[in-house]
């Protein structure tokens, strides 16, 4: 059973520039329907759904995308759709909506958060809301931060990764191990070593700690941020509540959850793993969507009206009539006023492509 004062957090803020030109700073990735009908921030929601109930899921987005998070989720109760008056990376995020769960409970009370990205893929679901569980009863008892580390099945260059240290004990029948560090994402050698080593462990970025746990980590390693987030408590249910929250954001430091609080924690001996064979995947590029949607190797994905003749492993996305001839492991998508054309093992460069619209101050194509 979820514990009864168990959170969920969905971080949903984020611009995915490497879904350029499909994902845009008006409809980011989180809110495409890449892997299906629903949108990712949608199959997110409705997972959690599964054991959390409404009042206890929190969403955290940016104000700008106010009409589309309240679209995409209109199940979302008044006070759970928290938006940020600027990005400033997961911590900030996380902080915001620890600030609102404390403000929820009463006097002296702790709770259990869950945090998940909004954008990520899970084939296994059951699987995963099990281990999702069995880290909350985890987290509720004891004083530590614990994270779903996925086992690699590549030597994957685009993924942080997780060194996992010795066996602590079973909760529910599953393994809780000791986490020795963090690591950025690695060269190819690396990675390949890591994989070699049965040790190392993808990073999913869902971390599950008692509220007490993350406010005490969040006053240890990042005080400023801390202190500019009590703030908001007194005028929470005030009219200057959205005028403290911009002077507040104004002043945070933009860093994520894993830098600020994960890596200074594991080196303190504070972060437990729980290995999370759950399918998981960050679609992090078009060649992750790829991989994860076919079903065979050198199957095509295409979307719109088409025409294919002696194309392999090509993902290919149109609202005009496409006919293709000869090409192999391409991604081509094509939108109203911009068309991406790229071999799918570079779809990690189409960030470039924004860094240089930003550059050339092409606003409307971003």
């Amino acid at each position: 059973m979820t514990p009864k004062n168990a959170y969920a957090v969905i971080i949903a803020g984020g611009y995915g520039t490497r879904f350029w030109p499909a994902s845009r700073r008006a409809r980011p990735k989180q809110f495409l329907p890449l892997l299906g009908r629903e949108s990712l921030l949608q199959q997110t929601y409705r997972r959690l759904a599964r054991f959390f109930p409404p009042s206890r899921i929190y969403v955290v987005g940016n104000a700008e995308h106010r009409a589309l998070l309240a679209r995409q989720l209109p199940r979302v109760p008044p006070g759970r759709l928290l938006l940020e008056p600027v990005g400033r990376n997961t911590a900030a995020a996380c902080a915001l909506a620890a600030e609102h769960i404390r403000a929820a409970l009463p006097a002296g009370g702790d709770a259990v958060l869950g945090v998940f990205p909004a954008d990520h893929g899970i084939r296994h679901e059951v699987r995963f809301l099990r281990l999702a569980r069995v880290a909350l009863a985890a987290a509720a008892a004891e004083d530590a931060m614990i994270v779903l580390g996925v086992p690699p099945t590549s030597p994957h260059t685009g993924f942080g990764y997780i060194e996992r240290g010795h066996s602590l004990r079973r909760v529910a029948g599953e393994s809780l191990c000791a986490v020795r560090r963090f690591m950025e994402k690695p060269g190819a050698r690396a990675a390949a070593r890591y994989l070699r080593s049965g040790r190392y462990f993808w990073n999913s970025g869902m971390f599950f700690w008692r509220l007490s746990t993350f406010e005490r980590l969040l006053a240890h390693h990042l005080p400023w941020t801390h202190r500019a987030f009590q703030k908001l408590a007194p005028v929470m249910e005030t009219r200057g509540y959205s005028l403290c929250l911009r002077r507040v954001y104004r002043s945070l430091e933009n860093i994520s959850v894993d830098y600020a609080l994960a890596e200074p924690a594991a080196a303190r001996g504070q972060v437990r793993m729980l290995a999370a064979n759950i399918g998981w995947s960050d679609l992090g590029s078009w060649s992750a969507v790829y991989a994860w949607r076919a079903a065979r190797r050198g199957e095509n994905i295409v979307r719109g009206p088409h025409l294919l003749l002696d194309a392999a492993g090509n993902w290919l996305s149109s609202r005009k009539f496409l006919a293709a001839f000869g090409i192999r492991d391409l991604v081509v998508v094509d939108t109203p006023d911009a068309l991406l054309i790229c071999a799918r093992d570079r779809t990690q460069e189409v960030g470039k492509v924004v860094d240089y619209l930003k550059k050339k101050k092409r606003h409307r194509l971003l």
